[in-house]
């Protein structure tokens, strides 16, 4: 691994060898293009894109991690494409953690969240790019003394139309420094561009292929240590002792420490720094709520939907159009915590020092890592250099810096290099996870079926509480809302597609110590199981086609309307299933994205439920690489599937229960179905992706489940004995 860089040493050495560098103020007013020369005044205010050196090669720095969601290659494209850059002369190198490479959906954050990153660059980096061809022709106009409207820029190299001269991009990126940027560049036509909407391989494979990819276990410093951190077992546990002298006696070990997170074991070794820990045998108080359990936690979820909550959103007069309707329907759901269980567990690297503290981390927040940094280390955020390896999986858990505060805390407690890195049961079992919920919804029918009233309680824990508690206004935290209601940042999060006249909504939030934590699409996916699972069970009841009804509440959202009537086609909706199989649809929005799916079952008499295929839609406006987009929806689709048929965390004695995968159950190859992807072309605005295969998935299957075998089953996961009992009761 290179070593970090400081912020002026990186603006510096952007600048080197007289290229042409391209850089970019982005304000929530806009984005303003600033030249080299500013870039090297403006220290604090330029987001530096790319740079064109000599050589012809055309460097991209790419703001956002890569964890396999392909942005290394989407965000050079969309630069590529209006820059008229040569493909082949493009390469990729990962931004540090500044300030200036802020995400503009959510403005003064580092973050990959949200399914943000194109979306969020995508404007900026067509325009730096367009900025940037303007300028090259300028610059070779100019060295011709010809009219620019003569010269055309394509494949790295500027043209002559008349004459047939041509100049490479490389030969002009000094005399195009020199000029200033253009504000408001033309940009290329739909019809003019050459690699958006095209495939294009990933430019992180061949790495990960050859194995010269640096994910953060991979990393390796000089005097390094390895370090294991034993953690209070329960929530709330307080530390009553523990044998520091016999943890020293490991051969191996160089240092105990105790920190705020537990005690901490350095060591030359992860074996010894593991035989250190487990000599520590450290003592525990039982904990501040020893009753947690599996059958507490649901009780306190269902009891929390008759107290008191937050009214979120108030729209006509619910209890009027309840009292009037000639016709009630009602129905709780139930989805359980999930873990992230990403393929490579979180681990840090730290390095602190009187003047700087160097990070080594797979991180999908680069700002909350470096404020972390800063506040454990003692060191101002500017001598903190956060390097972004490859991630082994993130679905919104590196997110969270808490595995960054244990590095930073141990490197500083032993005075070197310290590397930690976490077990797949420590993984499990210290993870913010995905929120559990129950909701309970009430819907007022009139005589012709049509829904007049909707009121929805939601009984959940709090993600906000852990990561940002301030957010939290009047008692409604709204990443737990997420696909039921928009906040204020509509970029961020979404309504719910339905236009319904009378809508209610509570939310109770509980006050467990169960951390929770994003999670792919965050509660979109647990709030449109529900959501989805209950259309479907007012279409049934009301003798309507579950396509049908649902159009009836989206007269208003044509792009919604769109998504399901392509799936319905797609899916061959309408047309008798095969024998044995149940077919079920669901749609949802989310991060500007439009999406709909319908699934095919088959339920045996234990309850087992077999997914045969599963067909998606998707209406993301414009699209960049349409390979990774496939790829991005089926791999929502695994996850989604696997959430819904096996996953959930288990408690007991007042805290996690569940360790690994042989009683935290995942999908298996063999249990993967037949999945066809297809996208709907669009103008729209662009949406995100990386979430987008996952809401749709668990209702489509729950609906299926029950024109499979007539039965509702209202809890997640779909295990045979829940599917068993709900066929009891059908």
């Amino acid at each position: 691994m290179k070593s970090s860089i400081s912020r002026r040493d990186f603006l510096k050495g952007t600048l080197a060898g007289a290229g042409l560098t391209i850089a970019a103020s982005i304000t929530p007013l806009g984005t303003k293009l600033l030249g080299a020369k500013e870039v090297g005044k403006a220290v604090f205010a330029p987001n530096v894109f790319y740079e064109v050196t000599p050589d012809n090669l055309v460097t991209v720095t790419i703001p956002n991690s890569e964890m396999g969601q392909g942005v290394r290659t989407g965000l050079a494209m969309i630069v590529a494409e209006e820059l008229g850059a040569d493909w082949s002369q493009i390469r990729v190198k990962q931004a540090p953690a500044l300030d200036v490479f802020a995400n503009p959906v959510f403005g003064p954050v580092q973050i990959v969240a949200g399914s943000s990153s194109t979306r969020g660059f995508y404007e900026p980096l067509r325009k730096a790019g367009a900025a940037g061809r303007a300028m090259l022709v300028k610059a070779a106009a100019d060295t011709w003394k010809v009219p620019e409207g003569e010269c055309e820029a394509s494949k790295g190299v500027v043209k002559h139309k008349k004459s047939g001269r041509s100049l490479s991009y490389g030969k002009l990126c000094r005399k195009a420094s020199e000029l200033s940027i253009p504000q408001n560049p033309p940009l290329k036509k739909e019809s003019e561009f050459v690699l958006l909407g095209k495939t294009m391989k990933r430019l992180d494979v061949p790495e990960k292929v050859e194995g010269t990819a640096v994910f953060g276990t991979d990393v390796v410093v000089p005097d390094m240590l390895y370090a294991s951190i034993a953690r209070p077992p329960v929530y709330g546990a307080k530390l009553l002792s523990f044998d520091q002298k016999a943890a020293e006696a490991v051969k191996g070990v160089r240092k105990v420490a105790q920190l705020p997170q537990g005690i901490v074991v350095c060591a030359d070794t992860l074996a010894s720094a593991w035989k250190g820990r487990d000599a520590l045998q450290a003592k525990w108080s039982q904990g501040s709520h020893p009753q947690i359990s599996d059958e507490f936690i649901e009780k306190h979820y269902f009891d929390g939907l008759d107290k008191p909550g937050a009214v979120v959103k108030s729209t006509g007069d619910v209890k009027k159009a309840l009292a009037e309707a000639p016709r009630k329907m009602e129905a709780v759901y139930y989805v359980p915590f999930i873990a992230h269980a990403c393929q490579e567990p979180m681990n840090c690297t730290a390095d602190v020092r009187n003047d700087r503290c160097d990070v080594w981390v797979p991180t999908q927040n680069q700002t909350g890592s470096r404020m972390t940094a800063a506040r454990i280390s003692g060191l101002p955020p500017g001598k903190v250099n956060v390097n972004t390896t490859f991630l082994g999986c993130g679905l919104g858990r590196r997110t969270a810096p808490d595995f960054v505060a244990e590095a930073v805390a141990a490197s500083k407690a032993a005075g070197r290099p310290v590397k930690v890195v976490w077990t797949r049961e420590e993984d499990i079992k210290y993870d913010f996870f995905r929120a559990a919920t129950v909701q309970r919804i009430q819907a007022a029918l009139d005589n012709a079926g049509l829904v007049t009233g909707w009121s929805h309680k939601v009984s959940c824990t709090s993600i906000l509480k852990w990561s940002n508690p301030a957010a939290i206004k009047n008692g409604v935290d709204l990443y737990g809302l997420w696909g039921l209601v928009t906040s204020v940042v509509p970029a961020v999060y979404s309504d719910t597609a339905y236009d319904i006249p009378n809508f209610y909504i509570e939310q109770y939030l509980s006050d467990l110590p169960i951390p929770a934590g994003p999670f792919r699409s965050v509660q979109n996916g647990p709030n449109a199981f529900i959501m989805e699972c209950f259309m479907d069970e007012l279409a049934h009841a009301t003798g309507k086609d579950p396509v049908e009804f649902r159009m009836q509440f989206l007269k208003n959202n044509m792009r919604a309307r769109r998504a399901l009537e392509t799936v319905a086609q797609k899916a061959g909706w309408g047309k008798p299933a095969p024998s044995g199989i149940g077919r079920g649809i669901a749609q949802h929005t989310c991060f500007g994205t439009y999406t709909a799916q319908v699934a095919d079952v088959s339920v045996d008499k234990d309850g087992k439920i077999k997914v045969h295929k599963v067909v998606a839609a998707i209406d993301c406006g414009p699209v960049v690489n349409p390979g990774p987009l496939v790829e991005q929806i089926e791999g929502g689709i695994v996850l989604a599937l696997s959430t819904a048929l096996k996953e959930q965390v288990r408690f007991a004695n007042g805290g996690v229960k569940s360790a690994n995968f042989d009683d935290y159950k995942v999908i298996k190859m063999s249990e993967v179905p037949e999945i066809e992807v297809h996208i709907i072309k669009s103008t729209e605005k662009i949406g995100g992706i990386g979430e987008l295969g996952v809401p749709a998935l668990a209702p489509a299957v729950a609906n299926a489940v029950f024109a499979a075998t007539g039965a509702r089953v209202r809890r997640l996961p779909l295990i045979p004995s829940t599917v068993m009992e709900a066929m009891k009761k059908a």
